[in-house]
């Protein structure tokens, strides 16, 4: 099955074709860095994350490119107001760079803990003022942008074809975005390009128009152009971007270079909070670094992962509890298959063979991501998987070789792909030190021999002792299996 993509623009699955054979050039739009990244960033970049896994793991070179919003970012759907930064630079008494810094390490800490892929280029748009200035003037050379009083907007109504992607027209604009327009704007879906900066205004640099700032939309066109060409193949961000910030961009982008911006636009869709809209204006947002303190990283991956990219996330303490067990459950399979293979890999088990058809799951899982990276279904195939997997390992029906294959279906679909699942080298695995699962492991063994020897109380001494500690153990025909509580 080849790769089906849902484009926004042509509102279709359609079958993924680069624009160069092998090659995926992706731009997605990244954060504005005046404040820790809460779960709505999460989705985002985890379901863009998987997405460039999965194009990486079709043997596609994918140069992926997601900037840093430094400035510009104004308030407000017709790109009017305050600059975010600044308002967060006067609320915190620092200078907006300081700011800038700060809640960008922030945020690649709390992509880090998620296992988001870094980016191959996090551009700035403080880094490429001039890129910006040139498109302006392209623009304005094709009279598709006009300056007044130092400020320059993009004229709307000299683009036939803008509204493409949201399917909103110039008369479309809401009410609330014609409240305070200033005068100086030829129609109010006018949008600005650069703006003239006030003498109080700190973040400013020269242009042909005066002393100003770029405006949020042009800062995406600059970044994305330079590092992959005019036309390039994806474009993603969340689906409130679509308008107004996406349709900005593709209308100056087009217009100053006449060529199509990008072929497929993906769009994921937003966080709500008890079936509310999630906004810093209701207050009903979390952030990620609280979430880490209840709960590990990959659990809030695990629970981003079971909705589509396409569809919204409904985030409750309940919801977040229960993918917490869900994922527990499939995660002790996958540490009990190498507890099993490290103890049995030399001894020689009964024949009789696995039941377990891992080439057609795996088949299964590629057909669900092939279909939209449809994520929820493909996490239900590695779920049923995991339940043939622990009927065969109750009844030590696996032999070495066929554990080390189940293994690598999950390392290789669940963490590669998905990247639920730690590395073999994790604290999580035990692989790189860490004591807690060969002692736990040398715990059983004692609590083997013991039971042997038929001495049960002893032997619930040590379950009972190990459960207060949080570690349950699962006693099956011949073996033994712990997880944590």
């Amino acid at each position: 099955m080849a790769l089906k993509i849902y484009n926004t623009l042509t509102r279709k699955k359609e079958d993924f074709k680069p624009l160069h054979e092998g090659h995926v050039g992706m731009y997605v739009c990244g954060p504005t860095v005046y404040g820790h990244s809460h779960i709505g960033h999460g989705k985002s970049y985890v379901s863009f994350d998987v997405i460039v896994r999965y194009l990486r793991y079709s043997k596609y070179t994918v140069e992926y490119v997601q900037n840093i919003t430094d400035v510009g970012h104004l308030l407000g759907d017709t790109n009017e107001g305050e600059d975010r930064l600044l308002k967060q630079s006067r609320l915190e008494h620092k200078h907006p760079m300081e700011i800038a810094e700060f809640y960008t390490r922030s945020y690649f800490e709390d992509m880090d803990a998620l296992g988001v892929v870094r980016p191959d280029i996090s551009p700035r748009a403080t880094g490429h003022i001039i890129e910006q200035i040139e498109i302006i003037k392209h623009l304005m050379e094709k009279g598709f942008a006009y300056e007044v009083n130092g400020s320059v907007y993009f004229d709307v109504s000299k683009d036939k074809e803008y509204g493409k992607l949201s399917g909103r027209s110039t008369e479309d604009a809401e009410a609330g975005t014609r409240v305070g327009v200033k005068t100086e704007k030829r129609h109010p879906n006018d949008f600005a390009l650069w703006k003239f900066a006030e003498p109080e205004h700190i973040m400013r640099w020269p242009s042909p128009w005066g002393v100003g700032f770029p405006g949020w939309h042009i800062e995406c066109s600059a970044m994305s152009m330079k590092y992959l060409g005019e036309t390039f193949d994806i474009h993603g961000g969340g689906m409130d971007n679509q308008f107004p910030h996406h349709e900005c961009e593709i209308a100056q982008s087009e217009c100053a270079t006449g060529k199509p911006f990008v072929r497929h636009w993906i769009h994921n869709n937003l966080v709500t909070v008890n079936g509310q809209k999630m906004s810093k204006s209701l207050g009903n947002f979390t952030l990620l670094k609280d979430l880490f303190k209840k709960h590990d990283p990959l659990v809030v991956r695990f629970f981003i992962l079971q909705s589509h990219y396409h569809s919204t996330l409904d985030f409750t303490d309940e919801a977040l509890e229960g993918a917490s067990k869900g994922y527990e459950k499939l995660f002790n399979t996958v540490r009990n298959v190498r507890a099993e293979l490290k103890r049995r890999n030399d001894e020689e088990l009964p024949a009789g063979g696995m039941t377990i058809d891992i080439a057609g799951f795996k088949s299964q899982f590629l057909e669900a991501m092939n279909d939209d990276f449809n994520t929820p279904q493909a996490m239900a195939i590695l779920f049923e998987v995991a339940r043939e997997v622990n009927s065969e390992l109750a009844e030590a029906r696996l032999l070495p070789n066929q554990m080390k294959e189940i293994d690598e279906f999950f390392m290789e679909l669940g963490g590669t792909i998905l990247g639920i699942f730690p590395t073999q080298t994790d604290v999580r695995f035990g692989d790189d030190g860490s004591l807690e699962p060969g002692l736990v492991e040398l715990i059983i063994d004692l609590r083997n021999e013991i039971r042997k020897q038929k001495l049960w109380t002893l032997s619930d001494q040590i379950r009972d002792g190990l459960q207060k500690l949080g570690i349950v153990l699962e006693d099956k025909k011949d073996t033994t299996t712990w997880k944590r509580a």
